[in-house]
């Protein structure tokens, strides 16, 4: 949540003060922290474009137990990349990354936040469309009378309007 804060705060800053030629510059300033949700014990990649082409630098991951790292150029170009595991002993939460350039010093920080479990997508979406005969057949044939009755019902007033037995 902080990443995002600092990244729109900084975006409306060089919009307001330099313009156009202000964004490319701060794009290229972040830190990438993927996944940025994970469980204790799973591996991190940190990506910055911030240290230029070749450059290396350090990583601190103490926050969450992981120690330090280091980030090398690799792929894209012009990106350097560095890996860690956070600690099966870590706690949830959200933890500050922090990068420092080897050449100009640098640097960029990002979060990372720790979850107990990891969250996977099971089951289907619940969009109100199909599966009329799901898992629970009284709330299937709840909603067939429900629809039943309302037919029944709107049928009864349109013929009684259609007589003129007023309405």
């Amino acid at each position: 949540m902080r990443r995002t804060a600092r990244l729109l705060t900084g975006a409306a800053l060089a919009a307001a003060v330099g313009g156009p030629l202000a964004a490319p510059a701060l794009a290229a300033g972040g830190l990438d922290v993927l996944p940025s949700s994970v469980v204790p014990g799973g591996a991190v990649t940190v990506n910055t474009a911030a240290c230029g082409d070749g450059g290396t630098a350090a990583g601190d991951a103490s926050a969450v137990g992981a120690g330090h790292f280091t980030l090398a150029p690799g792929t894209p170009e012009g990106e350097a990349t560095g890996r860690f595991k956070v600690p099966p002993s870590a706690q949830p939460g959200t933890y500050e990354i922090v990068v420092a350039c080897a050449r100009g010093g640098r640097e960029v920080r990002g979060d990372l936040v720790v979850t107990l479990t990891a969250v996977q997508p099971r089951g289907s979406v619940k969009t109100g469309v199909g599966g009329a005969l799901g898992p629970d057949p009284v709330q299937t044939a709840a909603g067939v009378a429900a629809l039943a009755v309302a037919a029944a019902g709107g049928t009864w007033l349109l013929h009684r309007r259609a007589r003129g037995d007023g309405i």
